[in-house]
């Protein structure tokens, strides 16, 4: 028998075909390598590549940069190998609380890369890696850990206890299956149970406890701020203004001064007002609204943030790293120091404050007929929170003040405009959800008091389609004038989600079909088929499921949720940074015949991704903050039967919303013992193998609070009665997908 040659005798060509001198030297290392067929020794690469002398001292550097990115590893002997060709993935993973772990590729894009428990070789949620594909099941890839590259998790925040000769931290984060461990010198006199950040000085080798030391003591874990400063930290949340920032902020004017107005607009004796939450502090916007003879006006002022804060100071850098403001129920993380947010840029009323002003002029149909931007100087005339202004629309003429009649009648020109507006966006296809949101009552002292369902009102829909239009008429200008700028986009649903969407519904009696083309009025199409019947929640949620989320990019692709070709932020400058972006953009274009980029595109696509991550980060954070108070207004009641709906179902149970509490709790499958559940993945549903009983999504259930793990913030339900299936919910508040 003839022995094969090893591929790993071969010597490296001298000459490889596909490699040119002015080729940059990364592309021709990996030419060379790819091209050896084998690993290779950095002396082997560099005369392969036939590099000079300056080249070859830079080789070295630049096979570092290539291990960085993932597409070259260095191995035993040496040696240096494509990733690719010896089947290894860069990635960094996540960790599940039961032990093993999914690895989501840098470079490839492909699907994760399922990492058993025994596998991960030391390595911990967070942390970037390196994996060997070891099999491939259909399209599920399951490997091992070969070689940790960066230790993401350098502090975590976890609960203090005390021992006799050393101290140790257990982390919050159920995914970090490890305590770190403080030495006596190290506890900066923490109490036992005290909540504190702890950073991580020493990784040990695998099965050992890394070492670390606290940094900072956040207190009683039944303090609702400090479960507020739990999230803060674990999310890494920048909550504290640096010196230059607090010394800018404190330099800034106290009141506008006659030259900030010399060139501006002035609205000031326009009726314009605002309408936010009870508890809001920062007004980014004000309206006002006109009846003509051809049909409507429109005025939306913004704060003019741009003004105060310039690109580059330490006011602009602050917010660029922060993204967006982030809100808890009893605590804010703002974008902008307090100066800007509550005061300078806060159109309270009766005061001077600076502006950008869209003038929209609609026919009688709603139709846009002319923009006009404009900076301006307004003096708001009444602050309304959403419940006044919704009253104020609910009563009669001769039961309203003389002093309010004049705000009576412009909030029902409001009304009317708003229902225009909507009923033109329907008309295109946007889409609404029937998708309920919390709101947390707080108490006068601060404590949880309840936690219900967030009521939307026409006040409400009025800022919201006033806002839209604003919105979608700036992005509208700075498209046809060829301005480069960030829009907000929203990319079509995944073909292969609503594929198993459409198999799903048609399963439970709604006739619709997937179209060659997917369009927003399809969905819209789907919902309005569903509205009103007992099937009309699941539809809602699992049509929601199938969606992409809205992102920033300066690639316009348009806004499938809104059915918009043309969309992004402008209205809210105070709590987001890409709407201070298009601030500047547009201000730097106003009145100017020939338009002047501020940004390129690879700057703006830097910013996009920045800030969608930004936002993500923000949402997750105010999610968990939230779940932190369900579990702990559940805590005492334990034996409470309630009524709810089946939200969600997977192969250990399902999960039910409460109608009365908006609370989401689980029934697990080991307490549902009449007989043996088997999880319909395609049917979103459990069915009993004996007495073919179901429980599917959408489904009314009775259901007693079994136990509140407070630490792990777990709720466990045990069924008391199922309705039929002909039984589902249906009554929700709506959502603008996407926005």
């Amino acid at each position: 028998m003839t022995k094969k040659k090893n591929t790993l005798d071969k010597k490296p060509p001298t000459k490889p075909k596909h490699t040119s001198k002015t080729d940059p030297l990364s592309i021709r290392i990996l030419r060379v390598m790819r091209d050896a067929g084998r690993p290779l020794f950095l002396r082997e690469i560099n005369k392969a590549a036939n590099l000079n002398r300056e080249e070859r001292h830079e080789s070295a550097s630049a096979l570092e940069a290539l291990i960085n990115k993932g597409l070259v590893l260095q191995i035993k002997g040496k040696r240096y190998g494509l990733s690719d060709l010896m089947h290894l993935v860069t990635g960094n993973i996540s960790v599940h609380p039961d032990g093993f772990g999914f690895v989501t590729p840098e470079q490839t894009g492909g699907p994760d890369i399922f990492i058993p428990p025994k596998a991960l070789k030391g390595a911990i949620h967070g942390d970037r890696v390196v994996v060997r594909i070891e099999q491939t099941r259909g399209r599920r890839q399951e490997g091992s850990v070969i070689r940790i590259l960066e230790r993401r998790t350098k502090r975590i925040v976890g609960t203090f206890h005390k021992g006799k000769d050393i101290a140790i931290v257990v982390p919050e984060d159920e995914r970090l299956a490890f305590e770190v461990a403080i030495p006596k010198k190290a506890t900066l006199k923490a109490k036992n149970g005290d909540v504190v950040v702890a950073e991580i000085v020493n990784y040990l080798p695998e099965g050992r406890s890394p070492e670390g030391r606290v940094i900072e003591i956040l207190g009683d874990p039944n303090d609702l701020g400090v479960q507020a400063r739990i999230v803060i930290n674990k999310y890494e949340l920048p909550h504290e203004f640096s010196d230059d920032v607090v010394r800018q902020a404190a330099e800034l004017p106290k009141i506008i001064s006659q030259e900030d107005i010399s060139d501006r607009k002035d609205l000031r004796a326009i009726p314009l007002i605002t309408i936010d939450g009870e508890n809001a502090r920062d007004f980014d916007d004000a309206v006002f609204a006109k009846k003509t003879k051809t049909g409507y006006v429109i005025i939306v002022a913004i704060a003019d943030v741009g003004h105060y804060v310039k690109e580059g100071s330490p006011i602009d850098e602050a917010a660029r790293e922060r993204g967006t403001s982030v809100y808890f129920p009893n605590a804010v993380v703002p974008m902008l120091p307090e100066t800007l947010s509550n005061h300078l840029c806060s159109l309270v009323p009766g005061e001077d404050r600076l502006v950008l002003a869209i003038e929209l002029n609609l026919d009688r149909q709603g139709n846009l007929r002319r923009v006009v931007f404009s900076k301006a100087v307004i003096k708001s005339h009444r602050r309304l929170t959403y419940t006044e202004a919704t009253s104020l629309l609910g009563c009669k003429t001769s039961d309203i003040a003389e002093e309010d009649r004049w705000l009576a009648k412009m909030l029902k020109l409001m009304k009317e405009l708003a229902l225009i507006l909507n009923a033109k966006r329907v008309e295109r296809g946007s889409i609404d959800f029937d998708m309920p949101e919390p709101e947390i009552i707080l108490g006068l002292q601060g404590n949880l008091e309840d936690i219900v369902r967030r009521e939307r009102n026409i006040a409400h829909r009025i800022i919201e389609e006033f806002m839209l239009a604003a919105n979608e008429a700036v992005a509208a200008h700075l498209a046809k004038n060829d301005v480069p700028t960030l829009y907000r986009v929203h990319p079509e649903p995944d073909r292969l989600r609503l594929n198993d969407f459409v198999s799903f519904a048609r399963g439970i009696g709604l006739d619709i079909a997937l179209p060659d083309e997917m369009s927003p009025r399809w969905c819209q199409e789907v919902l309005l088929k569903a509205a009103g019947s007992p099937i009309e929640y699941i539809i809602n949620t699992l049509l929601l499921r199938s969606m992409q989320q809205a992102v920033y990019s300066p690639i316009n692709i348009g806004h499938f949720g809104l059915a918009s070709t043309h969309y992004l932020h402008f209205t809210s400058p105070i709590r987001r940074y890409p709407d201070l972006i298009v601030h500047r953009i547009l201000t730097a274009n106003m009145g100017r015949r020939k338009k002047t980029p501020l940004y390129t595109e690879e700057v703006l696509s830097d910013l996009g991704r920045h800030c969608s991550q930004k936002e993500r980060t923000a949402m997750e954070a105010e999610r968990e903050m939230i779940d932190r108070l369900k579990v702990r207004l559940m805590a005492d009641k334990i034996g409470e039967v309630y009524e709810g709906v089946i939200s969600g179902v997977a192969s250990f149970g399902f999960f039910v919303e409460l109608k009365d509490v908006f609370i989401e709790g689980a029934v697990r499958l080991v307490d549902l013992t009449d007989d043996y559940y088997v999880f319909d993945q395609a049917g979103y549903r459990l069915v009993g193998q004996r007495h073919k009983r179901t429980f599917q999504i959408g489904d009314i259930v009775k259901v007693r609070v079994k136990e509140v793990n407070v630490a792990r913030r777990h709720i466990n339900f045990e069924v008391i009665e199922e309705r039929p299936a002909s039984s589902r919910a249906s009554n929700c508040n709506k959502t603008v997908v996407g926005g």
